[in-house]
């Protein structure tokens, strides 16, 4: 049995190539179930995200299941298979192994370490549970996938460094302050950059949010939303003594704050420390006061600079990840190697046996003049012969569950003494 994966990603496909073939998260059922119906294939799984559909399937014939996989994605999204084709990647055995460890621990992200790949794999081994289309294996490789991203996230620190201009203003924060604990952040501007940085903020321990913007409106629902206050913009300025950290978001031409005030409010704050972020292009707050003793103030370019040099320390555990999952596939294809190997033997020696027995009996019975002596010495003579017939055949089929080209002897095997499946046994991987 292999593994075979048919797919794009973020890596292969334009978005718009992308959104053309994504599954609607609750109409999994259809899918699923039309994907497992396909001759080739016993289990299935699809994950789909913004960045990448794959499905993954457990399959005898990959050559086979490759070219069903691809013509049911083509025909269930009603596209042209020749247009897809350039855009769709397959894999199988180690190779589609390693794929999917690699996914699940988010060395294949746009992001290196952005944690929702993983829940999204969840959910989608979560369907294929559900609507039964997963069986042992993949039961057991999706776990391996889990149990291997837990490890690598572990093990190292992946995800520890802040990839993100929202998320690394409230790293930079941190450092300033210490803690967040009952600090007061101040968003000029209600647009998405603002809200995906109040989340952090909140999350990360800020007690209270201000909202100010050129429309009332969007100020009020984004305040609203983080339990926080709207603040008329003609006089944010006069709140500002009440806030230790702002970041800026607007379109102004302008300057919104500019030294002067800003020197003004250090004095009205003792002195305290201010942490302010300006991401806005042209920017919001007059560079001047950076020079300010209680002002910490950081541009989008500052920023990006944290990013980028988070994402080169990333990059230095993503090649620590690697070694962990080049063991953790090692051991997965040990298993998956067991599980056909000792079954296939059970039925080849089973096969032999009954030949064996049937002509023991047909040749004593026309003997019948032999003692028991001699028969027992004719019984012991057959089965010598078949155990050193099958010795080396089963020594090969043992050596090869260690190689590449395991599951070639099991099916030249299984074709030539026309054995039947092996039984699918569970055992353990971990």
């Amino acid at each position: 049995m292999n593994i075979v994966i048919v797919g794009l990603s973020h890596k292969t496909a334009p978005v718009e190539i992308r959104e053309k073939v994504a599954f609607p998260p609750t109409e999994m059922e259809a899918p699923l179930q039309q994907l497992l119906a396909l001759p080739s294939i016993s289990e299935a799984l699809i994950v789909s995200t913004c960045n990448r559909v794959e499905l993954y399937v457990i399959s005898r014939q990959s050559s086979a299941a490759v070219v069903e996989m691809r013509q049911f994605l083509a025909a269930f999204h009603g596209l042209d298979i020749e247009k897809l084709q350039e855009h769709l990647y397959d894999l199988e055995g180690t190779a589609a192994i390693q794929h999917v460890l690699r996914v699940a621990s988010s060395l294949d992200s746009m992001v290196i370490g952005e944690p929702q790949i993983l829940g999204q794999i969840k959910t989608a081994y979560g369907y294929a549970c559900e609507y039964k289309t997963a069986g042992l294996i993949l039961n057991r490789f999706l776990r391996k996938a889990f149990s291997v991203a837990k490890r690598v996230r572990n093990e190292t620190a992946i995800a520890s460094n802040a990839v993100s201009v929202s998320f690394a203003a409230v790293e930079l924060a941190r450092k300033i302050f210490d803690s967040l604990d009952n600090k007061t952040v101040l968003l000029i501007g209600a647009g998405e950059m603002c809200e995906l940085a109040a989340k952090h903020f909140v999350n990360n321990g800020v007690s209270k949010v201000l909202v100010t913007n050129r429309t009332f409106s969007r100020a009020e629902k984004l305040a609203e939303e983080f339990d926080g206050t709207a603040v008329n913009f003609d006089n944010f300025q006069e709140q500002l003594h009440r806030v230790d950290i702002v970041l800026s978001s607007t379109g102004a031409p302008d300057y919104v704050l500019n030294a002067k005030k800003l020197k003004e409010i250090c004095k009205d704050r003792r002195y305290k420390p201010m942490f302010l972020i300006d991401i806005a292009v042209p920017r919001d707050i007059d560079p001047a006061a950076g020079k300010l003793d209680c002002i910490y103030l950081y541009d989008v370019d500052d920023l990006q600079g944290v990013v980028q040099a988070n994402l080169k320390e990333r990059g230095k555990e993503a090649a620590k990840a690697e070694l962990i999952i080049k063991d953790e596939v090692a051991q997965f294809q040990s298993w998956l190697a067991t599980l056909e190997v000792k079954p296939t033997i059970v039925a080849l020696r089973q096969q032999f046996e009954q030949v064996r027995r049937a002509e023991i009996e047909r040749t004593l019975s026309s003997l019948s003049g032999l003692s028991d002596k001699e028969r027992k010495a004719v019984e012991s003579m057959s089965c010598a012969i078949i155990n050193k017939i099958l010795h080396h055949p089963t020594h090969v089929l043992k050596q090869a569950t260690n190689g590449d080209d395991g599951s070639l002897y099991l099916d030249a095997v299984r074709t030539l003494f026309a054995l039947p499946d092996p039984v699918e046994q569970d055992s353990d991987i971990e």
